[in-house]
């Protein structure tokens, strides 16, 4: 499986940047440097890729976005049927599940070496195929035997070797991370019994052949390789996340329509060594045929899920589908507002401050992501203004994944001023280096498109003194490129939680000018003549 980006939803602009700026040019290494250097000029990319430029544009564009489909880089740069309707659909986790349903292996792309296991699957499809069979599959579950499943005709034995750990674990009398370690360990031994045998053990990152190194090393592959499956299957739309369990399962609502793929859709690769027949499968925009392309199927889904609509039998497959579409997502919204409201009243209090404690904790499944959901629920039950999270949203409201790295987490307008809301689960120097200024070019994009007083809230476990110092230098500094003084508050969590049990506490609803207040007296410090620590 591709790791490589590890969120699918931050391909679709690079795939647009590529195809816009580089389209009917050949891909060789003049053309990759280009790219990335026309991607680093963009507000949503936030890496470096500059130590060796073509290396990293075709770590970008030759993994994911062409082993999906999305492109074509032979003879010429170009965009296929598929790549065409990622960019331009309505429902674009809809495009995704049809190409991971297509990616296979081996295929004209990927030809296993003589050495490799035995290959012979469409690997997306089995994994869903695993998670409906279990109900639920967690994620060391998918890690561990998940990935050893190269091969479709070893689905029972990896379904036995699954219920073997299950009823492990339940007599495991012992922890639960030492257990799930010994486990991993034994079948990282199985796996590669041969190439221990024969003393190759030397991974690429050193010179270190010991057995330890390399089954480490094997270890953390796996867990990346689960992890990007975890994320690419999420946006299909067909599974969830339960953060806390961190396990994958269908969404009720979907069950027949992983039914329906799991009967109708092929097992076996096909045009293996058939380049043009491949690439001509793999970039076509309707194919596999799913639940939603067959119109009794399509009218039975939406008279389920959505009782109170009235469509017409007569309507083409295209008007049901936009019905479909358009419920679903009048569904997200009242969702999200219904939980605002209940936000705004307070009754999500103690809920919020738990999941505080859970973040600091590393409970959930994505941490990164949980801390920008809860950081969006805190600063709306401050109430006062319009409080917009730059995250995407499941079918129902729920946390998806963060978006693109364009704007700040979070934009609060509060009418006089606005204010945006950075939080990063990153600390020490990588802190400082990955979050520095992407935040400060963050408010001075903000500033210039809303021409009115901005401030900035930095959210994090720990705050790093290097990110303190920076943001303190730039509380005095006139720079133009960041649209002239910025007022940027770094804050530890367990301060912010403070704050937000003083507001619940307060006799009186904390306004729009308590938040203003706080920010312009963190201008007055820093201009004071006090240091950096005084000032923090």
């Amino acid at each position: 499986m591709t790791t490589s980006p590890r969120t699918p939803e931050k391909m679709i602009p690079e795939i647009d940047l590529l195809v816009k700026n580089f389209i009917g040019k050949p891909w060789d290494k003049n053309t990759q440097a280009e790219f990335m250097q026309v991607l680093r000029n963009e507000q949503f990319f936030n890496g470096k890729g500059m130590k060796d430029p073509a290396f990293s544009a075709r770590d970008r564009i030759n993994r994911a976005p062409k082993s999906l489909g999305f492109v074509l880089l032979k003879p010429s740069i170009s965009l296929t049927p598929a790549g065409e309707a990622l960019l331009s659909s309505k429902r674009k986790n809809e495009v995704f599940l049809r190409q991971l349903l297509k990616f296979q292996l081996p295929s004209p792309y990927h030809r296993p070496s003589p050495v490799a296991a035995d290959i012979w699957v469409k690997p997306y499809l089995e994994i869903l195929r695993l998670i409906r069979y279990f109900g639920s599959l967690k994620f060391d579950e998918l890690q561990i035997f998940g990935m050893q499943l190269t091969n479709w005709h070893k689905f029972d034995e990896i379904v036995d070797k699954i219920k073997k750990f299950r009823t492990q674990k339940l007599k495991n009398s012992g922890g639960y991370k030492a257990f799930k370690s010994k486990i991993l360990y034994k079948e990282l031994n199985g796996i590669f019994a041969e190439r221990i045998a024969q003393g190759k053990t030397k991974t690429r990152e050193s010179n270190d052949y010991s057995l330890k190194k390399f089954l480490a090393t094997q270890s953390r592959n796996m867990r990346d390789y689960a992890d990007a499956c975890f994320r690419y299957l999420r946006f299909t739309g067909l599974v969830q996340i339960s953060h806390v369990g961190k396990s994958l399962s269908i969404v009720p609502e979907r069950k027949k329509d992983v039914d329906f793929i799991l009967k109708n859709v092929g097992r076996d690769p096909v045009f293996i060594h058939d380049m043009q027949a491949y690439v001509a499968y793999l970039g076509e925009r309707a194919t596999p045929k799913l639940l939603t392309d067959d119109k009794d199927l399509l009218i039975e889904s939406i008279h389920a899920q959505f009782p109170l609509v009235k469509v017409n039998s007569d309507w083409d497959i295209e008007k049901l589908k936009n019905v479909f579409i358009d419920n679903i997502e009048m569904r997200k919204q009242k969702n999200i507002s219904e939980q605002v409201k209940e936000i705004k009243d307070y009754k999500l209090y103690d809920e919020i401050q738990h999941t505080y404690e859970q973040i600091m904790k590393n409970d959930f499944y994505d941490t990164p992501l949980m801390l920008e959901w809860n950081t969006w629920r805190a600063m709306t039950m401050l109430d006062g203004g319009e409080i917009k999270a730059n995250l995407n949203f499941d079918d129902f409201g729920k946390p998806l994944s963060t978006a693109a790295g364009n704007m700040a987490d979070i934009v609060c307008d509060y009418g006089d001023f606005y204010l945006s809301v950075e939080v990063t689960m990153s600390s020490g120097q990588r802190q400082y280096e990955s979050e520095g200024e992407p935040v400060s070019r963050h408010l001075g994009k903000l500033k210039e498109a809303t021409g009115k007083p901005c401030y900035c809230l930095f959210i994090a476990p720990e705050i790093n003194m290097s990110c303190v110092a920076h943001f303190f230098i730039l509380a005095q500094a006139n720079i133009s490129y960041y649209g002239g003084k910025s007022t940027i508050v770094p804050l530890p969590i367990h301060i912010f939680q403070k704050m937000i049990e003083d507001s619940y506490n307060a006799n009186c609803t904390p306004g729009p000018e308590h938040v203003r207040r706080f920010f312009e007296y963190s201008k007055e410090l820093a201009t004071s003549g006090c240091d950096e620590r005084a000032w923090l």
